[in-house]
């Protein structure tokens, strides 16, 4: 009989890190304060006391020298990974996932980005206490819906799930999809779910332009879905430009899934819809910022 219990994503992280140690001398981790400190975020926490110095390695803290430093602090750099041919990229939204595809990373004879938003840390999640994986490359389902798919990854998932349920008071229901691989893609649940609905929008924290929605954009639109949308596809991304320095002015540097005014909403008149305006059709001004709570 399987058994769950609620742990955090950092919990969940730290869970699948040292199982895979514990099968294999092999496996290491190493990285900026991991040992003695237990990571900036506490993931690495009492893994140093469990596998000592020799498997568990602080590095030097030299942005200059690790792969992406410089440029990824407060921003979503999964679009850079997904170019470099070979590597593979994931990127999970839940607890869950965090543990059954890091396993399956750790296992995998290919190079593997895993990418953790820190945001994500303390948010909880049912995880098995028993053994279990998640294949990579396996797109997954969130929320089943019947007049919009909503694709999107990462700390975005939580968030557009949160919408979807706001708009199901309204008879709008959102089907999300988490591909939760971006490379190798599993697209087909994307195809079938925007064959589905007729209509697509793409949602990422990365900045829109150059983002990884663009590709997912243009496979849908080279499948035969293309023949079955009902409206173009659109993308929700942040706002090109740099992180704020001033904290209370980060929540406006986010994709805009709630807005003062009120956000648009999806019109839809019965099974088919003649009427759409799109959560990402609203005009964007500067100052016309509600931060998603």
């Amino acid at each position: 009989m399987s058994t769950s219990r609620e742990i955090t994503y950092a919990e969940a992280i730290r869970e699948a890190m040292s199982e895979e140690m514990r099968k294999s001398d092999d496996v290491f981790l190493m990285g900026e304060d991991v040992g003695i400190y237990g990571g900036a975020f506490g993931v690495s926490v009492g893994m140093i006391d469990e596998f000592g110095e020799e498997r568990v390695r602080d590095t030097p803290i030299s942005a200059a020298v690790i792969v992406g430093a410089a440029a990824q602090h407060s921003s979503s750099m999964e679009a850079w990974y997904t170019h470099v041919p070979g590597l593979k990229v994931v990127i999970p939204s839940t607890p869950y996932d965090a543990k059954g595809l890091l396993k399956s990373a750790i296992a995998d004879d290919n190079p593997v980005v895993f990418l953790e938003q820190k945001l994500l840390y303390r948010v909880k999640g049912v995880v098995p206490e028993e053994e279990y994986t998640i294949p990579l490359s396996k797109s997954d389902v969130k929320r089943e819906g019947s007049d919009v798919t909503v694709i999107t990854w990462g700390r975005m998932v939580n968030r557009c799930l949160e919408v979807a349920e706001e708009l199901a008071k309204e008879g709008i229901e959102l089907e999300v999809v988490d591909p939760r691989t971006l490379m190798p893609l599993d697209e087909e649940p994307l195809v079938a779910s925007a064959r589905k609905t007729g209509r697509v929008l793409i949602v990422h924290e990365a900045v829109q332009t150059g983002g990884y929605g663009g590709e997912i954009a243009a496979r849908i639109a080279d499948s035969d879905a293309f023949y079955y949308l009902d409206a173009p596809i659109k993308r929700l991304g942040r706002w090109t430009f740099p992180c704020p320095t001033i904290p209370c002015w980060r929540p406006m540097w986010s994709p805009p899934l709630r807005r003062s005014p009120p956000p648009c909403e999806i019109s839809c008149n019965n099974r088919r819809r003649n009427r759409w305006r799109h959560l990402s059709s609203c005009p964007r001004p500067e100052w016309q910022w509600k931060p998603a709570r």
